[in-house]
C-alpha cells in the first residue's frame, strides 16, 4: 500500500460506522474529520443533542407561532408530550390501516367499479416529495394501486397525468393533501380533478379523501361534499417532516406498502441517533461532515449521488429537507447570516456521465454524498463478463467515482444500506431529518421555520391581482396599449416588466380574449371582441 493508501485505511477504520441490527453504515473518512476538530465539536454538539432532546419532550421550537416539533413522535407515539398527542398519532394510523383494508377489499368501492385501481395523489412541497420518494422506491406492477401525482399548477403536466389515467379515471381515488387548505397549487389541482371526474360523469366526492388540518378550508369543502374520510395534519408536523404522518402514511398503505416496517426503521434510526457519543452518532457524524466542508457557512454544495435507480428521487426529498430547513437570513440571536446547504443530484452512475467530469476537475464547491445499496436485485444476475454481473459494474462504479474525486481532494462521505425496503426508506428518512436539526443547532438557526416560503406566495398573488387589472383595463381600451402605456395607466409605472411577462401569457393562452399586435418589447395588447 503506499504512504496515502495507508493513511485512508487508517482514518476509515478510525471513522468508520456501522450499525449490526440495521445494516445502517456511514463512512465519513474522506471529509477531513481531523481530531482537532472533532474535539473542538464535541462540546457544541452536546449542546444541539441535548437542545434536540427538548423538542422531542415538547419543547416550543418556534415561540412566535406556539407550535411544537414533533415528527418524531410519529413514529414512537409513546414520547408524545401528552396523552391526547399520543392517542392521536395512533388511532390516525388505525384509522389509515383500516381504510386501505376496505379500499383494497372491494368494501369501500368507487361510483362505477367493483374496486379503486388507481391513486391520484394532489400536493405540493412536502406533501408531495415523500410520497413520490416512497413511491419510487418501492412500487412494483404487482401492488394493489398503482399512484399518480399532481404536484404543480402546471395545466400541461396536469393533462399528461390525466392521460395516464387515461379509462381507469373511474376507478381512481384521489387524494388532496394540504395542511391549510388553502395552498393554491393544490387547490388547483383539486379543481382541475373534480372537472375531470364531473366531464366523466362521475361524483368527485365518492372518489376524494382529504389529508388536512382539522377546522381547515380543505377539511371543510371535504366534509360539505361528502368526501369519503378525511385525515389530520398536525400544526406540530412541518411540510417537510410529514412523510410519516397520514401525508406519507396513507398512499403508502394504499399502495400496500409495509408502513409499520417504515415506521419501526425510523424509530431504530431515532434510537441510533440518540447517542451522546458522536462517534457512535450517524446523524451527528453527518452534521459534523457539513460543518467541516461548508465551514458552517453553506461554502460547498451537497451532490447526492445514490448508486440505485430505486433511490433516484432521493436528491429532489432532500433538497427541501435541507434547504428549506437550513435556507435561513436571520440566526437565533437575530443577526443576518444567510445559511444554507445547496442540494442537487440524480443517480450513479448516470451522473459519471454528466458532471463527474466537473466534480473531478472543475471548481471545488461541493461534497458528494454517495448513497449505496448492497443488494442489488431480487432474482440472480447474469454475468456481462466473464465473473463479472451489472450490479459488480455498479458497485466498481460508485468506487472508482470515489476514488477519482479523493484523488483531486474532493471531500465525499458515503451511506449503505443492506437493501431498499420499507424499513431502511423510514431510516434514511428519520437519519436526514436529525442531521438537519443538529446541524441547524450547529450553525445557530431554527430549521423548523421558514418564512421565505410565505413571502414567494404573496408575491405570487401580487402578480395575479395586477393581471385581473390589465384585463380590466384592456376591455374598457379604445386602442391596443404597449406594456408601457398599460403600466402607466394602472398607476404601476415601476411594474412594467411584470406587465410585460403577464401580458404575454394571456395572449399566449387567449385568456380573456386578449390577443398582441406586433411582437417583442414594442408589442402592442387588446381585447379581441371575437374570442372574448
Amino acid at each position: 500500500m503506499t504512504e496515502v493508501q495507508t493513511r485512508n485505511w487508517q482514518r476509515f477504520q478510525e471513522l468508520f460506522y456501522e450499525d449490526p441490527g440495521t445494516g445502517l453504515a456511514l463512512d465519513v473518512s474522506r471529509m477531513n474529520l481531523d481530531e482537532d476538530f472533532l474535539g473542538q465539536m464535541e462540546e457544541p454538539m452536546q449542546r444541539a443533542l441535548a437542545s434536540m432532546e427538548e423538542l422531542e419532550k415538547g419543547a416550543l421550537a418556534n415561540p412566535d407561532e406556539n407550535r411544537m416539533v414533533g415528527h418524531y413522535w410519529l413514529r414512537a407515539p409513546e414520547l408524545a408530550p401528552t396523552p391526547e398527542i399520543t392517542e392521536e398519532i395512533r388511532s390516525t394510523l388505525t384509522r389509515i390501516r383500516h381504510f386501505a383494508s376496505l379500499v383494497h377489499d372491494g368494501r369501500l368501492r368507487p361510483e362505477r367499479a367493483e374496486r379503486f385501481t388507481r391513486i391520484l395523489s394532489i400536493g405540493i412541497g412536502g406533501s408531495a416529495l415523500g410520497p413520490q420518494f416512497v413511491a419510487s422506491a418501492l412500487a412494483s406492477p404487482d401492488d394493489p394501486m398503482q399512484i399518480h401525482f399532481f404536484d404543480n399548477t402546471d395545466p400541461d403536466g396536469m393533462d399528461r397525468v390525466l392521460d395516464e389515467i387515461g379509462g381507469d379515471l373511474h376507478r381512481t381515488l384521489t387524494v388532496v393533501i394540504s395542511k391549510s387548505g388553502g395552498t393554491k397549487e393544490t387547490r388547483n389541482g383539486m379543481l382541475e380533478a373534480q372537472n375531470a371526474y364531473d366531464r366523466a360523469g362521475l361524483r368527485f366526492g365518492l372518489h376524494a379523501v382529504a389529508v388536512t388540518g382539522a377546522g381547515s378550508q380543505l377539511d371543510r369543502y371535504a366534509q360539505v361534499h361528502g368526501w369519503l374520510e378525511r385525515f389530520p395534519m398536525w400544526d406540530w408536523v412541518g411540510g417537510r417532516t410529514s412523510e410519516l404522518s397520514a401525508v406519507g402514511l396513507l398512499p403508502a398503505a394504499l399502495q400496500g406498502f409495509q408502513v409499520e416496517a417504515i415506521l419501526e426503521g425510523a424509530a431504530a434510526a431515532d434510537r441510533l441517533t440518540r447517542n451522546r457519543d458522536i462517534r457512535q452518532n450517524p446523524a451527528a457524524l453527518l452534521a459534523l461532515s457539513w460543518h467541516r466542508a461548508t465551514h458552517g457557512r453553506g461554502e460547498k454544495d451537497m451532490v447526492v449521488l445514490p448508486y440505485c435507480d430505486r433511490l433516484e428521487l432521493f436528491s429532489r426529498y432532500l433538497q427541501q429537507l435541507v434547504m428549506e430547513s437550513l435556507g435561513k437570513e436571520t440566526d437565533l440571536e437575530g443577526r443576518t447570516v444567510h445559511q444554507g446547504i445547496a442540494v442537487y443530484g440524480n443517480k450513479g452512475s448516470t451522473d459519471q456521465h454528466a458532471y463527474v467530469q466537473q466534480l473531478r476537475d472543475g471548481i471545488d464547491n461541493f461534497f458528494a454524498t454517495f448513497l449505496v445499496v448492497l443488494k442489488n436485485r431480487e432474482r440472480s444476475s447474469m454475468e456481462v463478463e466473464d465473473g463479472i454481473t451489472t450490479g459488480d459494474f455498479l458497485s466498481g462504479f460508485w468506487q472508482g467515482t470515489r476514488e477519482a474525486l479523493s484523488e483531486k481532494g474532493r471531500l465525499s462521505l458515503t451511506v449503505t444500506i443492506p437493501e431498499v425496503n420499507p424499513f431502511t426508506l423510514g431510516m434514511l428518512v428519520a437519519l436526514y431529518e436529525r442531521a438537519v436539526g443538529l446541524y441547524a443547532s450547529l450553525v445557530g438557526i431554527n430549521a423548523y421555520h421558514q418564512p421565505g416560503v410565505e413571502a414567494g406566495k404573496l408575491a405570487a398573488g401580487a402578480v395575479l391581482a395586477l393581471q385581473q387589472e390589465m384585463v380590466t383595463l384592456l376591455q374598457a381600451a379604445k386602442s391596443p396599449m404597449t406594456c408601457e402605456e398599460m403600466a402607466r395607466a394602472l398607476g404601476h409605472p415601476e411594474q412594467v416588466e411584470t406587465v410585460f411577462h403577464v401580458a404575454r401569457h394571456l395572449a399566449a393562452n387567449a385568456r380573456e380574449g386578449v390577443v398582441a399586435e406586433g411582437q417583442g418589447l414594442g408589442a402592442r395588447y387588446a381585447i379581441d371582441p371575437r374570442r372574448a
